[in-house]
């Protein structure tokens, strides 16, 4: 039996004053999840998710900034065969607020009501809803 691929991350928890999840998709995709991406070469994880929250939603946080929740591991959304292994951080947004960029789609602020009619990716659904 082979073991899955491994697909590395860095994903950010972002939450408003009213307790959802920022979850973005992805253009090709159907399936809702943390915004975030694979690292460059030579990037720490915090580094990756600071580059990436700035290509994607214009938010511009200091890697510093970004506090380290732990390292997730779930099915992969939108490959089926593999794991996505994901440097999780709480990244706290202030007054600023995310716009679609990069190859973003859609962004939703989700509940965990909202989300029950939703495609959510597992690594949200399971770790990361309120």
């Amino acid at each position: 039996m082979t073991s899955p691929r491994r697909i590395h991350v860095s994903a950010a928890v972002i939450v408003d004053a009213e307790s959802r999840l920022l979850l973005v998709r992805k253009a090709g995709t159907t399936a809702f999840m943390q915004p975030g991406g694979k690292p460059e070469p030579g990037e720490t994880p915090a580094e990756t998710l600071s580059r990436e929250l700035a290509e994607e939603l214009g938010l511009h946080l200091d890697p510093s900034a970004l506090r380290a929740l732990g390292r997730y591991e779930a099915a992969a959304a939108n490959e089926p065969g593999f794991v996505v292994v994901a440097d999780v951080f709480a990244a706290d947004i202030g007054a600023q607020h995310p716009m679609i960029g990069a190859e973003i789609e859609e962004l939703r602020w989700v509940s965990r009501a909202d989300a029950e009619g939703l495609e959510v990716a597992p690594l949200a659904r399971d770790h990361f809803l309120p």
